[in-house]
């Protein structure tokens, strides 16, 4: 049975605001006439009215009894009755209240269940139970189909009951389908995996849920063995494509669970379809793991190779002084005597004296090998114990081309083509247009082609375009076809002109380059004008922008002790870390969305309190054991584990923060704090154990782990959270925030750090109408263009350096619709977008195009920082915020500051455990600060919003 508070079938609140009192329960002109009609007396009157502004409210008619005694209130004031009058229980008969129904249905135009709202229902949630799981899902699409063909909602245990006969009735019918062609054999090899053979210690069932270790050389073999292990289990593809996408994975999720528990499953044909879409997403996850684990060696090898090449530089810096000191002796020589002979004696005798001319040329090819950053000849010795693995992994995928050029995919099978042979040069017998001048240099030799120098050339350029989408992988979800990704262009143009209108941006290619130049125009004309008066800003002879450092703001007179009384009278009411969980369950029970993969209510006898213990546990990093010690034997390790891993996902942890967010938002604290429609994003270092595929070491931070990418609202609240690798570009996430946030808080305004911004993202940013505004340390190494090289500027002209290719952004205009509008229909996400852009590519025109809008929008970003000293501040406050929630979060993190976890989807929850248990004690100290302030004004102390702000 689902939970009616996962629904929305409408119920009364517990109390409502007088804003809420007077939309919902005033009586209009013709309701009184109505009840005046239809009504004879004042109790009478008054139910009939309480029926009918019930009805419209909630869309059923209740029982007078059970409406809230505010609303009773409310509605006895407006009818001008000295006291309430609710009918009593029995103090009518059947006949009337059926008399009333039917008057208030004929007068609100709405049909009653029986009339068809059953048979609707039971149309609209066998529809989309081919497509969804959960009993609340359901139960929502059915209220959403009854509220808009206006028929009256029955109680919620008839929609529940029909919700799970449907259900059961679609997937009885997609088991069968699923089924229907699998042979005896093949069912035998099914049922084989959930037995333990005598020789194992665990299932093959088991091994299916399995995650990935580290990018190791032993991980990259078990993983390649594993692929080959699930291709030749059984092809589950021929079985499963009678599923939607969702409800394979949904299917999927529903098998990860113990062994004895889908042994358990009565009905065979249902435990054979949960197997097969276990096997079909855990051959999928392979291929993405093994994807993945490619791209990390690959560019592990390069980052090594970089390494080495600096300490090459450091080491050979001496020899380089010694080198020069030689050729300096050389110089004097020269200068000192002109004749050929005489000189020529004298350098050879300068060269003999120095080692002679062999040893100076071996010292010569030491230095010279890798001038110009050349690390390319490193990058064998970084790559070598790797090879043959990679090759096998190779042979296992897919590879395909997402274009008509194919010269890369020709050259991979060339060489795998001679992996095999010894000789270091191969025939110069493919078409090598894809690599640059310096791979050209490296991989070339006296018209031959250089074996391992070809084989490192071939394998960069295929990791460089699994990234940006120029090759894709078959069967993989994550590196899959960019082009069945997006809308069809036929499709967007059904958007176009709703989504251009509402964005702001212009609905044709001519308009909107046009106005675009225009703005760039204006605001450089701007800035340029307003240079003499900006005493912040100084240009310098090679037009480098400089602003002086902003100086920090007073404080406001009386702050220091007003923050002392507020802390005193806070520690007052200090509370236990679990208190303050188990009251944010009271208020909000956000544990409710907790429950087994079929969407069923949980049967754990006390399902609150297992619950709180988990959201505890895992969020201050204790885990499970830990936690069992802590808390007296109230739970098990093994139950906490269980309901960790089957009762909550990250999905369910987000919908548990929309609740902590959304009441949040209601307090007007939150508003002196800061501006909900701002948000700022960042990442912080979180260590690893180093046995996954996520750990990296990562250069900024110095240590081996992953980052925690954190989005949080300006009033300091997290509004998303994301885990991903060091070696990604922080960028790419950067836009996910804003459209995962399903809560009441909808910042279109975001700021970042450094890492978080580049062209592509500047240029994706504006499309979806969101203002980028981010901290940039090194902002004057960054070009600024001009709108049209006619310009002139008499104050700024040394700020610009190139001029903006319009002709490009107006030809991928179209390009750049397609892809916002897929991202607004939720075909793709943002960071899948940027992924691709976010690897060069000569040959992608569309990241070409992305980087050139990029480059307008952030010109005009940087014309208004240097102009707007008031910006500068909000960006500085911005990310001051985010790193106060850090610090915030790892200090309830008191379990330790590693995820132990090897699993990517576990290192995810653990990220989402952290931001829940912080959310919530903020909402406790919002709360609590709320009830402080309150009483200070009650005892006349001066609170100003100035004060408030400051202390926030």
């Amino acid at each position: 049975m689902a939970l009616i508070e996962n629904t929305v079938y409408p119920k009364f609140k517990k109390s409502y605001s007088p804003q809420e009192l007077e939309r919902l329960y005033t009586l209009k002109e013709a309701e009184h006439d109505f009840m005046l009609n239809k009504a004879k007396g004042i109790e009478q009157q008054f139910t009939l009215a309480l029926l009918l502004k019930a009805q419209q409210h909630l869309g059923y008619l209740i029982n007078p009894n059970e409406a809230p005694k505010q609303i009773q209130v409310y509605l006895a004031k407006q009818l001008a009755f000295e006291e309430v009058a609710v009918l009593r229980k029995g103090s009518s008969s059947k006949k009337t209240f059926y008399r009333y129904h039917q008057a208030i249905r004929e007068f609100l135009t709405i049909y009653s269940w029986s009339a068809g709202g059953k048979a609707l229902a039971e149309k609209v949630v066998n529809e989309t139970a081919y497509t969804k799981s959960d009993p609340a899902d359901l139960i929502n699409v059915a209220i959403e189909g009854l509220i808009e063909q206006r028929f009256a909602l029955p109680a919620f245990s008839t929609l529940d009951r029909l919700v799970r006969h449907q259900r059961q009735q679609v997937h009885d019918e997609l088991y069968q389908n699923v089924c229907v062609d699998l042979s005896e054999a093949q069912k035998e090899k099914l049922d084989q995996l959930l037995i333990v053979d005598k020789h194992k210690t665990i299932s093959d069932f088991a091994l299916l849920s399995k995650t990935a270790g580290s990018t190791s050389l032993k991980n990259m073999r078990a993983w390649a063995e594993r692929l080959e292990w699930l291709t030749n289990l059984i092809n589950p593809e021929p079985f499963t494509k009678v599923l939607t996408h969702t409800k394979l994975r949904q299917f999927a999720a529903e098998a990860s669970i113990e062994l004895n528990e889908i042994k358990a499953i009565a009905n065979p044909l249902q435990r054979y379809t949960l197997l097969l879409c276990l096997i079909q997403q855990a051959q999928v996850s392979t291929k993405d793991t093994l994807i993945k684990m490619f791209l990390d060696r690959m560019r592990n090898a390069h980052t090594n190779a970089k390494k080495k090449l600096l300490d090459l530089h450091e080491k050979h810096q001496e020899l380089e002084e010694q080198m020069m000191a030689i050729f300096s002796q050389v110089l004097d020589r020269a200068a000192k005597d002109s004749s050929p002979e005489s000189l020529g004696l004298e350098v050879i005798k300068v060269l003999e004296h120095s080692g002679g001319v062999e040893h100076l040329q071996n010292d010569y090819k030491k230095v010279s090998a890798y001038h110009n950053k050349n690390y390319l000849p490193l990058l064998w010795d970084k790559f070598k114990s790797h090879r043959a693995t990679i090759f096998k992994l190779l042979d296992l995928l897919d590879i395909k081309a997402a274009s008509q050029d194919e010269l890369l995919l020709e050259a991979l099978s060339f060489i795998k083509k001679h992996q095999y042979q010894h000789k270091n040069e191969l025939p110069f017998e493919i078409n090598l247009g894809f690599y640059s001048q310096r791979w050209r240099q490296f991989v070339q030799a006296r018209g031959l082609l250089k074996r391992r120098e070809l084989e490192l050339c071939v394998l960069s350029h295929v990791a460089d375009c699994l990234r940006n989408g120029d090759l894709y992988v078959e069967g993989s979800e994550t590196y899959p076809d960019s082009r069945k990704q997006l809308l069809p262009w036929e499709e967007c143009l059904l958007y176009l002109e709703g989504y251009c209108a509402a964005s702001g941006l212009a609905s044709n290619a001519k308009d909107f380059v046009q106005e675009l130049k225009t703005k760039l125009s204006s605001v450089a004309k701007e800035v340029d004008a307003s240079f003499p008066d900006n005493t912040e800003l100084s240009i310098d002879d090679e037009g480098k922008p400089h602003l002086k450092r902003l100086l920090a703001q007073a404080k406001p007179e009386g702050r220091e002790d007003f923050k002392q009384d507020v802390r005193r009278r806070i520690l007052e009411k200090e509370h236990h870390l679990l208190d303050i969980i188990k009251n944010g369950q009271h208020w909000l029970n956000f544990s409710r969305h907790y429950s087994p993969p079929s969407g069923s209510q949980s049967k754990l006898s006390n399902a609150e309190l297992y619950y709180i213990f988990t959201v505890f546990g895992y969020g201050c990093n204790l885990g499970a054991s830990q936690t069992e010690r802590h808390i007296d034997g109230t739970l098990t390790r093994r139950s906490l584990k269980r309901i960790n891993d089957q009762h909550i996902n990250s999905l369910k942890l987000s919908k548990s923060n929309k609740d902590v967010i959304n009441a949040y938002a209601q307090f007007e604290l939150a508003y002196h704090w800061g501006d909900q429609s701002k948000a700022i994003a960042d990442g912080s270092h979180i260590p690893l154990r180093e046995n996954n595929t996520l750990g990296e070491h990562h250069i900024r931070y110095g240590r081996y782990g992953a980052l925690a990418y954190h989005h949080i609202s300006d009033n300091y609240i997290a509004i998303f959270s994301h885990f991903i690798a060091c070696g990604v570009w922080e960028a790419v996430y950067i836009l996910d925030g804003l459209f995962k946030n399903t809560s009441d808080l909808q910042p279109d305004t975001l700021h970042a750090d450094t890492q978080g911004q580049s062209e592509p993202v500047f240029a994706l940013s504006y499309l979806l109408g969101i203002k980028l505004m981010p901290r940039m340390r090194n902002w004057d190494d960054v070009y600024f263009y001009k709108a049209d090289s006619s310009h002139y500027y008499e104050h700024i002209e040394g700020l610009f350096d190139k001029t903006v290719n319009w002709k490009l952004i107006e030809t991928h205009w179209q390009d750049f619709m397609q892809v916002v509008i897929s991202i607004y229909k939720g075909k793709v996400t943002p960071s899948m977008i940027l992924q691709k852009l976010g690897v060069y590519s000569r040959k992608n025109k569309r990241y070409l195009a992305f980087r050139e809008l990029g480059r307008v929008i952030r010109t005009l970003f940087l014309l208004n920082y240097i102009s707007d000293k008031p910006l500068r501040i909000e960006i500085r406050a911005a990310t001051t915020k985010v790193e106060a929630f850090h610090n915030f979060r790892d200090w309830l993190r008191f379990g330790g500051d590693t995820i132990t976890s090897g699993d990517p989807v576990e290192q995810e929850k653990r990220i989402n455990y952290a931001m829940l248990i912080a959310n919530i004690v903020m909402l406790h100290n919002a709360n609590d600060l709320s009830n402080v302030l309150l009483q200070m004004k009650q005892e006349g102390k001066t609170v100003t919003p100035c004060i408030l702000v400051k202390s926030g």
